[in-house]
């Protein structure tokens, strides 16, 4: 998606060898026209599969997720990192690692949210090891539901995430695909969508 692209080089930072800082439209403020147009892209990407519901993890999954949400009218889950006082039945359980801030967390969502007869998209900011995706896929089994698709903001490709869940049977669709940082600079490959 060469909007998305654009804005990556444009407003994106590169800390060190592996880390990209898009807290200025994506991750920390949200710059809503391009929320709407991502949302547009995933939605028409998507749109023959009967999607039912767009699950994500929180915090900066939900951007992106409700405006795919929207776009293909159907509700948008958030797994939630932290267990709150109110959760207090038929929860669905998954640890996840987090690469940026180096932890594990137990990721939930009640499971009156999701049934057997889901068809469910994730959407996720970040692509690097694949372990939030492979979590909320196996939130999604564990409530019968099916994954139709897995839609990430931007990849990095150059880690394994992308054939962790493609090994596992699940399409992967990313808008940005970074090849590498180089020099300090971003290289893209071709994009999925």
């Amino acid at each position: 998606m060469k909007l998305l692209e654009d804005r990556i080089l444009k407003d994106g930072n590169i800390l060190g060898d592996n880390i990209l800082k898009v807290d200025s439209f994506l991750t920390h403020q949200v710059d809503f026209k391009l929320m709407t147009e991502i949302g547009k892209v995933f939605a028409k990407t998507f749109e023959s599969l009967g999607i039912t519901k767009v699950v994500t993890i929180e915090a900066s999954g939900i951007a992106p997720a409700l405006y795919v949400a929207q776009e293909l009218d159907v509700p948008m889950i958030f797994a939630k990192k932290h267990k709150n006082i109110t959760m207090t039945e038929g929860i669905l359980t998954a640890e996840v690692y987090s690469f940026t801030k180096q932890v594990t967390s137990t990721v939930s969502i009640a499971s009156k949210f999701l049934s057997q007869n889901d068809k469910v998209l994730i959407i996720d900011d970040f692509l690097a090891n694949g372990q939030a995706a492979k979590g909320l896929i196996d939130i999604i089994n564990q409530a019968g539901a099916s994954v139709e698709g897995v839609g990430i903001v931007i990849e990095k490709s150059f880690q394994d995430g992308r054939s962790l869940l493609e090994n596992s049977g699940v399409k992967v669709t990313s808008l940005a695909r970074i090849k590498n940082f180089e020099n300090g600079s971003l290289n893209f490959l071709e994009a999925d969508a």
